[in-house]
């Protein structure tokens, strides 16, 4: 982490105006050219801006940039991006030796008259860190909270500067995503998507940075693919059946697979759900990441989120402690489509423990209609007691003055067992197969996916052994 010196947004307008070697084009779609603003305003601008544009018009847009799925998405962002930086190349071959091009661009929707959307937006920068270079690029979603378009624009402006100074005085994307917000109030503005690569950051993971998104404050929630992409939630969830499983998985287990399996089959039946428009997520909260305490094993992280992503899951991280919030923050984008979660038997008695709901007004009441008011439905996967007999919901007892309202959503087929679970697997627990696999004990590859099996041995995850248990004894008889 470098060390970060406090400067307004005036102030980092203007240090980049005054920087010789500095030099692009920004490019504004649908907020005003706020930014640009900022540099004009700071003074001297005429030391970094090569151009400013806007093309609000679609036909416009279109015909300067391509058409796209929509005005307002990354597709856009990325055409805007690429053509304006390809013209700087072009055009100021002259200053290629000794200047950092850069191309800035946003396409944004702010809050409209009738306050009937949400204002959001994509912003990127496409940068050299030393002439001669090829460019880095660095893209964020954001979602802006003001409930006026003017303090909207303000926001978007000071993002906007936010993005440029940072990517140029320093060096660690950390520090980078951390001071997209300076000088903005963290309930105006939300950072859910935040990706940079380049030669000046090819070391960088950004499933960490979406990690990180989640774990400094900048959103609640972050996502992406199986193939390890950073993913904007809206544009992926958004109209989708979403079914999704929470857990620690360290490391997914043959229980974890088989509630998937067990769940995505019932899912399917449901006569609400249009099987081609599925989406199954996997979800890891900040409080599971951290196992306790205040940090986070990054490493650990990382080798979770490689099985999750190997058995082509997509996987959510989050901040949603209690399955409402989560249940919430899903059902804004399935917009009455059936929601479904699978959670363990044992996760009932959580979810109607009263003493988990009392920063609420109206209590457990209040976390059930957020949790089921949203077209939810819970499926439940069974669990062995001690004495190894199987335990459903029928066999779940909540408080005596509880018991009604259990049955009113058994009753409702709001919570439902989930049928043909493999059994015979249910003596699995995760942090039995983890303290095997950290001791070299044999026998937990028979309880994990083989796939799982293979990639732990062979990047040795969760601190598998190296050498092998049967190398040490070995080299210990040996030197005996």
């Amino acid at each position: 982490m470098e060390t970060i010196k406090k400067l307004n947004t005036t102030e980092k307008a203007l240090q980049l105006n005054l920087d010789e070697n500095i030099y692009g084009t920004i490019a504004e779609i649908g907020g005003g050219q706020e930014v640009a603003a900022h540099f004009f305003q700071a003074g001297a601008a005429s030391g970094s801006i090569a151009k400013t544009m806007s093309a609000y018009d679609m036909k416009f847009s279109d015909a300067i940039y391509g058409k796209s799925a929509r005005h307002v998405c990354e597709e856009k962002l990325v055409n805007m991006l690429d053509r304006e930086y390809s013209l700087l190349s072009e055009r100021l071959v002259h200053r290629a030796k000794r200047t950092q091009f850069f191309a800035f661009a946003n396409t944004v929707e702010t809050i409209n008259f009738d306050r009937s959307n949400e204002g959001h937006g994509w912003i990127g920068l496409k940068f050299q860190k030393h002439p001669g270079t090829e460019p880095n690029v660095c893209i964020i979603h954001v979602l802006l909270k003001d409930n006026d378009p003017r303090w909207q624009q303000d926001a978007l402006g000071k993002i906007g500067v936010n993005l440029l100074h940072s990517c140029y005085a320093y060096s660690d994307a950390e520090d980078i995503l951390n001071l997209l917000r300076d000088n903005i109030h963290k309930s105006r503005v939300e950072v859910d998507m935040f990706r940079i690569e380049g030669p000046d950051f090819h070391h960088v993971d950004n499933r960490l940075m979406s990690l990180k998104l989640v774990k400094n404050g900048l959103t609640h929630a972050t996502l992406f693919g199986p193939d390890g992409n950073v993913l904007q939630p809206s544009e992926s969830l958004y109209k989708k059946n979403i079914l999704a499983l929470r857990g620690r998985f360290r490391p997914v287990t043959l229980v974890n697979v088989d509630m998937m399996i067990s769940g995505s089959r019932a899912f399917k039946k449901e006569e609400e759900v249009d099987n081609d428009n599925i989406i199954t997520l996997v979800e890891l909260t900040l409080n599971d990441l951290t196992l306790g305490g205040d940090s986070v094993d990054e490493s650990d992280f990382l080798d979770r989120v490689d099985l999750l992503c190997l058995l082509g899951q997509t996987v959510l991280i989050s901040n949603f402690q209690e399955h409402y919030r989560l249940a919430s923050y899903l059902s804004f984008f399935t917009k009455s489509k059936l929601l479904g979660l699978i959670i363990g038997v044992n996760n009932l008695g959580t979810i109607f423990e009263e003493k988990y709901y009392q920063n609420l007004n109206g209590g457990l009441l209040e976390s059930f209609s957020r949790l089921f008011g949203s077209h939810v439905k819970l499926y439940v996967y069974p669990a062995l007691t001690d004495e190894n007999e199987v335990v459903i919901c029928d066999d779940f007892q909540p408080a005596d003055h509880l018991k009604y309202l259990f049955q009113h959503f058994r009753y409702n087929n709001q919570i439902q067992d989930l049928k043909k679970a493999k059994t015979e697997n249910l003596h699995i627990i995760s942090n039995e197969v983890l303290e095997m696999i950290q001791a070299g004990n044999d026998g937990w590859e028979t309880m994990v996916p083989n796939r799982v099996a293979e990639a732990i041995k062979k990047n040795h995850y969760f601190s598998y052994p190296y050498p092998l248990k049967a190398d040490k004894e070995d080299l210990i008889s040996d030197q005996g």
